[in-house]
């Protein structure tokens, strides 16, 4: 599949979430989600795991670089939706594993996967505090239950190198999720549709949870960037 890049990050310009998901499945690797804050911090180690997988459109920003790199077609795909849209789709065929967030938000997001999708076939999961000897045990549980789902909740970049590393013992379809869980479960909510609608998701963020506030001048980089042309 054609793609392009943002600051050397390389992504697909997935036209809608069917499209990424059929290309995910035929393919495996880790679902990458590429935003404002993420293309402006990444480093080697990040970049060089996004583009040996597939980066997607997650953020606002990069849906507008898309479409100023000729990509008229790409549409955001929210991380926070897309894990749940596989689980729609696979949860009676496939089996899942989940990683991260902490002990009571990863229990309860199981249980609730439970009560919605009774079908569903969760292997394994774990909480996203690894201790010593905790990642080499993950990562061989992971291995002999061979999920065809993983989904690592844990921020970026960890998630990313853990993922990448999981990969290197068990081919599956991985996606990096972030807070997602939390999400999920109720512990903060999204933007109006609205909002969202607008692009104004990432500012919206910052309201509802000002601790964020310290992590806002990527997103004014990144706006800097894309609008003098030099993303």
């Amino acid at each position: 599949m054609q793609t392009f890049t943002i600051r050397d990050i390389k992504v697909h310009p997935f036209s809608s979430v069917n499209q990424l998901i059929e290309h995910a499945d035929k393919e495996k690797g880790i679902l990458v989600a590429v935003n404002a804050e993420k293309s402006v911090n990444a480093q080697a180690p990040l970049i060089a795991v996004i583009n040996d997988n597939i980066g997607y459109c997650d953020g606002a920003g990069a849906v507008k670089a898309a479409h100023r790199k000729g990509h008229h077609e790409a549409v955001r795909i929210p991380g926070c939706e897309l894990w749940l849209e596989i689980i729609k789709r696979f949860h009676k065929s496939r089996t899942f594993y989940l990683v991260g967030s902490t002990p009571d938000v990863i229990e309860t997001t199981v249980a609730k996967l439970r009560t919605e999708f009774p079908a569903i076939n969760i292997v394994g999961y774990r909480d996203g505090y690894l201790k010593e000897g905790d990642t080499e045990r993950l990562i061989e549980d992971i291995a002999v239950k061979a999920p065809d789902f993983v989904f690592v909740a844990m921020g970026s970049p960890k998630q990313e190198l853990l993922m990448q590393q999981i990969k290197q013992v068990h081919r599956a379809v991985y996606q990096g999720l972030g807070g997602s869980f939390d999400l999920y479960v109720g512990n903060f909510k999204r933007a109006p549709k609205l909002i969202q609608r607008m692009g104004g998701e990432w500012l919206w963020r910052f309201v509802a949870q000002p601790t964020r506030i310290r992590r806002i001048v990527p997103y004014l980089k990144y706006a800097w960037l894309l609008y003098t042309g030099k993303l």
